[in-house]
């Protein structure tokens, strides 16, 4: 591999790793101050998700994928192909494409939550503003 190539190689992966930790924090920040009266995301919230968080979580996917299949034969041998493909494939595909847009981990299980609960009543929810 070239000097050029090694230098761009770790460049992203500390780039990725500086905002995945700041991801993380934030998020643990937000779930101990949250206000139960509006969890709902913000403007910057929706755009740092769609402009950061969500082409990086479908690259984890991807990679994810490329994984598991290389992977494969290793993990029939130990009998955990599905823990392999939830873990490898599926979070990172539910974190991708199922969490509300700009949400934190907090914000979507209090909304989950949410609807669950008036899905139980019989209220609509599919019309609320989370």
């Amino acid at each position: 591999m070239s000097r050029s190539l090694k230098r761009h190689a770790l460049v992203l992966l500390l780039g990725g790793s500086l905002i995945t930790a700041n991801l993380a924090r934030a998020d643990a920040m937000l779930s101990t101050d949250m206000d139960e009266t509006d969890l709902s995301p913000s403007w910057d919230a929706m755009m740092g998700d769609v402009i950061i968080a969500r082409p990086f979580l479908l690259a984890m996917t991807a990679t994810g994928l490329v994984a598991f299949v290389i992977t494969l034969p290793f993990s029939a041998l130990g009998g955990n192909i599905k823990e392999a493909a939830d873990n490898l494939v599926g979070k990172p595909a539910e974190e991708t494409f199922l969490r509300c847009l700009g949400c934190t981990e907090s914000q979507d299980n209090w909304r989950k939550q949410r609807q669950a609960k008036e899905a139980k009543r019989g209220i609509d929810t599919t019309t609320n503003n989370y």
